[in-house]
């Protein structure tokens, strides 16, 4: 178990050499930022497509440059892209739900009109459902991440340059036990991630051609290292945390003048003691922690990486859900007792798994929606959501949860599948 250090335990410096106790406190006491849950932060990731060619890909120099050029740059929020050209839209964190819909909606509006003049198109998906993928990022970081991932197959360049999701950040919770203490939203986070999964599949085309899986970009995670994209186990989270990230593969070493490969098969931990190709720093601890995937992440708030990314703005309503679920009291304890049934019969099949694969055609991922959809309708209103957001949620609900759907099956019907 881990322990809180003392008064006089001394954090080293960013270059300084790390031992295995330091690197142990470090990432416990700062995975967690214990307090009441306030602010609310969303990452919102877009493919790019261009209208006059659907399988090019504009270079991230030429968005970026022109959104600084015409004053169409995020005013809340901060623009970044990933190694095959994706857009992601970052908020600040807000001051509560409806706060991060209404500057992050506001922000993506100034976004979309400046690509929309360039003929470029935001297309929300999570998977890219024509173009095989093709890394345009040439950092170091993106050369190294595709070389790492190599070494068992090519699921690691769908991942990198083909794929998109929601990410929703919301604060860890109370220090104290309870409904909104840090240990139990952990937990609720973790049941509820596969009934995100589902209800939100928005990925079932590749290359034009139907994948198998409502959820493509699940799965194509789902086949990368597991040691830093599998779920983080459930228990206590700090001593959860410490062990899956020091015992997660080191996916490189960064080096001024020589590419940053390393060995197969080397654990931050084994780094740490083996001190070689030199030893691990501060600075170091945090980059490896930065390239730690698994679909609930903690950094000081929970960062929920598992939702495809939606169509138009249906992104808001994936914001809303989660944020209701894990920031209303009443909604986290109906959401906590529809979940139970998913997760009481073992099976080889996880819900993560059948998630991915059917969606809310799956029967008990659909009655464990319903419930959890359901508590989210009524503690929307309060937190203070707003008539539209609200709005939305329940035609989502009527559209989709009800009916066993997700967004994965109106692109099947579009290619005449469904």
């Amino acid at each position: 178990m881990f322990n809180a250090p003392t008064a006089d335990t001394r954090t080293p410096t960013a270059h300084e050499a790390l031992t295995e106790e330091e690197a142990t406190r470090h990432i416990a006491e700062s995975a967690f930022r214990t307090g009441p849950p306030a602010t609310v932060g969303v990452e919102l990731e877009w493919l790019v497509r261009p209208t006059h060619d659907r399988l090019s890909r504009t270079p991230p120099s030429i968005i970026d440059a022109l959104l600084n050029e015409t004053g169409t740059a995020p005013r809340h929020g901060h623009v970044t892209f990933e190694p095959g050209g994706a857009l992601e839209l970052s908020s600040h964190p807000a001051n509560g739900l409806a706060e991060c819909l209404r500057r992050t909606s506001a922000d993506l509006s100034r976004v979309r009109a400046a690509l929309d003049a360039l003929g470029i198109r935001l297309l929300g998906s999570g998977l890219d459902p024509e173009r095989p993928p093709r890394r345009v990022g040439r950092s170091p970081r993106y050369t190294a991440m595709e070389q790492f991932f190599d070494r068992n197959g090519r699921a690691g360049r769908w991942m990198m340059a083909n794929t998109a999701s929601v990410q929703i950040c919301l604060d860890a919770g109370h220090e104290r036990a309870g409904t909104l203490g840090f240990r139990e939203r952990w937990r609720l986070a973790h049941r509820l991630g596969p009934v995100l999964v589902a209800a939100f599949a928005n990925s079932p085309i590749r290359l034009g051609e139907p994948a198998g899986w409502k959820s493509m970009r699940q799965s194509v995670w789902s086949r990368l290292d597991p040691g830093r994209t599998a779920p983080v186990d459930p228990g206590d989270p700090r001593d959860a945390w410490v062990r899956y990230a020091l015992s997660a593969d080191v996916m490189m070493i960064r080096f001024p003048d020589r590419p940053w490969l390393v060995p197969r098969g080397l654990s931050f931990s084994e780094w740490i003691r083996a001190g070689v190709p030199r030893r691990p720093t501060m600075d170091d601890l945090e980059y490896h922690l930065s390239t730690l995937f698994p679909p609930i992440r903690p950094r000081g708030y929970l960062e929920l990486r598992m939702v495809d990314a939606q169509p138009g703005d249906g992104w808001t309503v994936a914001l809303a859900v989660a944020t209701a679920l894990l920031d209303d009291p009443v909604a986290a304890d109906e959401a906590s007792a529809a979940l139970e049934p998913l997760w009481e019969r073992p099976s080889v099949e996880t819900p993560w798994w059948r998630a991915a694969k059917h969606g809310l055609a799956d029967p008990e991922l659909a009655a464990a929606a319903r419930g959890c959809f359901t508590a989210a309708v009524e503690a929307l209103p309060r937190l203070g959501a707003g008539w539209s957001v609200t709005t939305a949620v329940e035609e989502f609900t009527a559209d989709y949860v009800q009916r066993g759907r997700c967004p994965a099956d109106d692109a099947l019907d579009a290619l005449g599948i469904g």
